[in-house]
């Protein structure tokens, strides 16, 4: 496993303090924490998880992760994601635009499909390198049923909480349909000299495409920056607990009372920015079909949410897939033609004031 030995995280850089939420709890229907996943997922749309039971799958998939970064290089880009706006497959640093300027990212990974790694040997939608192949069944798809897991209890729980009728968040995410649900592990290397400090970016600023981001980290770097704030403060990593952080589609779908927030990675603090930094997630998203739009006919709680915001628009015209295509090829450094090409690749954020 990647990461073993690694320095703590330091006590004297600036951090937001997020809610722990014990997932044993919430999938009891523990009403004060059920509250308590609400309010995380009202104000800031970010929030630790605990007692989520993945650890095992987590420490596996940063395994195969190291094991598909130990292949050759050459051997990586057979099954590189391309320019089209997948992105299943391989990605190597430098392959996407962090900002408007067509800064460089610093970061590779392999992503793997939810639908492959469930449907395998069957190949749905790409092959993928043999170390992911090899762990495509015992590692992968644990740790795919254990983000979904998380996710329909979660999606269930805000189901109710916007009175929305019995199951509409999760047919809305129909697992019999295909969508862009993935895995992402991610390697990104230790930063050693000074001049490099001064572009700390490792992956710009966004909010996340789909519903629902169950993250794993091993370093600092994670960094949010909160509504109505023009400073960006790290999350600290917690042993044994996932971040959880809402994406564009549930924002959308709720009429913005679901907060989608703007967030980015950076060098590691201190000292462990000398380390290689590995983070895992899962990005559940909507069936490809669905189209992202404020639940408006089925909720009067998001009708009226819709109503109290006539200045921002919750009518995309864009399905899913359309949604989360221009998002990644737009990204793309080799479709980028100036700032007009990271600005199509923007979803529902607010304009960051902090650099």
């Amino acid at each position: 496993m990647p990461g073993n030995t690694l320095p703590p995280f330091p006590n004297d850089v600036r951090t937001h303090p997020l809610l722990i939420i014990d997932y044993e709890l919430i999938k009891a229907g523990d009403v004060g924490e059920v509250n308590r996943l609400w309010e995380a997922a009202t104000t800031l749309g970010f929030w630790y998880l605990k007692n989520h039971g993945a650890d095992q799958e987590a420490s596996d998939m940063f395994d195969m992760g190291a094991e598909t970064m130990a292949l050759p290089f050459e051997e990586r880009m057979k099954f590189e994601q391309g320019d089209d706006g997948r992105s299943f497959g391989y990605k190597k640093a430098g392959g996407n635009a962090i900002d408007a300027t067509g800064t460089l990212d610093s970061a590779e990974f392999i992503n793997v499909s939810k639908d492959d790694a469930l449907a395998y040997p069957q190949v749905i939608h790409r092959t993928y390198p043999s170390t992911v192949n090899a762990r495509m069944e015992n590692t992968i798809a644990p740790f795919v049923r254990k983000g979904l897991e998380v996710t329909y209890v979660v999606l269930n729980i805000f189901n109710d909480k916007l009175e929305l009728p019995k199951g509409t968040l999760e047919r809305l995410h129909d697992m019999e349909e295909y969508s862009c649900s993935e895995t992402r592990c991610i390697r990104s290397p230790p930063t050693q000299d000074k001049e490099a400090m001064k572009n700390p970016a490792i992956l710009g600023a966004h909010t996340d495409f789909g519903s629902l981001s169950f993250l794993h980290n091993r370093l600092g770097g994670l960094q949010v920056l909160s509504p109505g704030h023009n400073q960006w403060s790290y999350i600290r990593p917690i042993p044994g607990h996932a971040v959880c952080n809402i994406g564009d589609a549930l924002s959308l779908f709720s009429g913005g009372i679901l907060q989608s927030n703007i967030h980015r990675v950076v060098t590691p603090p201190g000292v462990q920015a000398e380390y290689e930094r590995w983070s895992l997630v899962f990005f559940t998203r909507p069936s490809n079909s669905k189209v992202l739009r404020a639940l408006v006919e089925s909720s009067h709680i998001i009708a009226e949410a819709v109503k109290k915001r006539p200045d921002k628009s919750f009518e995309t015209g864009s399905t899913a897939v359309e949604w989360f295509t221009r998002r990644v090829k737009n990204q793309r450094i080799r479709n980028r033609t100036g700032p007009e090409t990271w600005a199509a690749s923007r979803g529902t954020e607010h304009t960051p004031t902090a650099a």
